[in-house]
């Protein structure tokens, strides 16, 4: 069993920055790929980024390439979200993902992770 836990989500101008973290507990954190991932009211889970279980290998939706850094703190079981230069369209519910399969490479499928935490809103106002 894993728990997820995000925070950090709020309300932001056009142009700010938040910094999501994600607390996870259980097994070994540091054997799992993690993702983030969004979703906006009426629309399907979007991938976001992700990063493999070392932190060696990140990879991002091409919408936020360049404006968003996931990264991962395996002695504190922490993944973060940096997202700066934030857009309304960025504004949705965010999941961070845990895929157990040990030392595989993150995917950008939702259905490739065992695990989610409940979400953190982020609101980007114009």
């Amino acid at each position: 069993q894993v728990q997820l836990v995000e925070s950090g989500g709020g309300l932001v101008q056009a142009g700010g920055s938040l910094r999501l973290s994600c607390a996870a507990s259980g097994r070994t954190f540091s054997s799992y790929a993690m993702g983030w991932f969004r979703q906006a009211p009426g629309n399907e889970r979007e991938f976001v980024a992700a990063i493999s279980w070392s932190g060696g290998s990140t990879y991002y939706a091409d919408s936020v390439k360049g404006r968003f850094t996931i990264s991962r703190d395996n002695a504190k079981n922490t993944v973060y979200l940096q997202m700066n230069s934030l857009k309304p369209e960025d504004s949705a519910v965010y999941y961070c993902a845990a895929d157990l399969v040990r030392a595989r490479n993150p995917s950008d499928l939702p259905l490739m992770y065992d695990y989610w935490g409940p979400g953190t809103q982020v609101t980007v106002s114009s």
